[in-house]
């Protein structure tokens, strides 16, 4: 393991904001926790599309990306406080 310093745009938690050394744009942080239930909630999709459960497959893609359009904008005002263009 090494310890480095990093950036930290936002309050620490689940998505911090950060940028690491040698990085020239910033992160989300995403603890481990919560990439568990990512993936578990992606698989899930994957398994009611296989099955053919498309209600389903549909509600829970829902969900996943409800939780997935906090991000973004969460990112790019962090950048835009701390005057970093955004990458794209």
């Amino acid at each position: 393991m090494e310890r480095v310093e990093a950036e930290l745009f936002t309050e620490g938690g689940n998505d911090a904001v950060a940028r690491l050394p040698g990085r020239r744009v910033p992160g989300v942080l995403i603890q481990g926790d919560s990439l568990h239930v990512l993936r578990s909630d992606l698989a899930e999709v994957v398994e009611a599309c296989g099955r053919g459960d498309l209600a389903d497959a549909q509600a829970t893609t829902g969900l996943l990306l409800v939780g997935l359009d906090d991000l973004p904008a969460h990112y790019e005002t962090a950048l835009q406080q701390n005057e970093v263009p955004r990458p794209y």
